[in-house]
């Protein structure tokens, strides 16, 4: 029974860090490109020229 309650354990585990990775909706991943786009223009438009 041990051995079986550990890999239970362990695939809870690793189950749970996909979600964390995968479990994004589109709506979540759009909102985060956006973001970090309008991120980058900031930077980029703050650059100076040396």
């Amino acid at each position: 029974m041990a051995r079986k309650a550990k890999r239970r354990a362990t695939e809870a585990a690793t189950a749970a860090a996909n979600r964390a990775a995968f479990g994004r909706t589109k709506a979540e991943k759009a909102a985060d490109r956006a973001e970090k786009e309008r991120a980058e223009r900031s930077l980029d438009g703050a650059k100076r020229e040396d």
